[in-house]
């Protein structure tokens, strides 16, 4: 599975590096009030990918906080747990605490 998972890796940097190297020319982007930037079109592209992954992981911060908060809200101490149970077997502590908050 391994070999697979770096055969699919390989597969997609040589065709992003393809990508790269067959759009070197230069391309303009036109800004307002006559202001121009250019650079090679994988720059722009580039530039495009990064501030759109930017902004998705901004927009989704407020919704991440607030799952946590709502998760953080609803656990139960685990002695309290222990002591509601009604058999008297304690339960497994997880090695380690969940990374979200989930």
């Amino acid at each position: 599975m391994r070999v697979i998972t770096w055969v699919f890796r390989l597969f997609v940097f040589f065709a992003l590096f393809a990508f790269a190297l067959n759009n070197q020319q230069d391309a303009a982007v036109r800004w307002f009030f006559g202001y121009e930037w250019r650079a090679p079109m994988v720059f722009i592209v580039l530039a495009a990918f990064g501030l759109g992954c930017a902004f998705g992981v901004s927009a989704m911060v407020p919704a991440w906080w607030k799952h946590r908060r709502v998760a953080t809200r609803k656990s139960v101490p685990l002695a309290s747990a222990s002591a509601q149970n009604p058999l008297g077997s304690t339960l497994p502590v997880p090695e380690h605490p969940s990374r979200d908050g989930l």
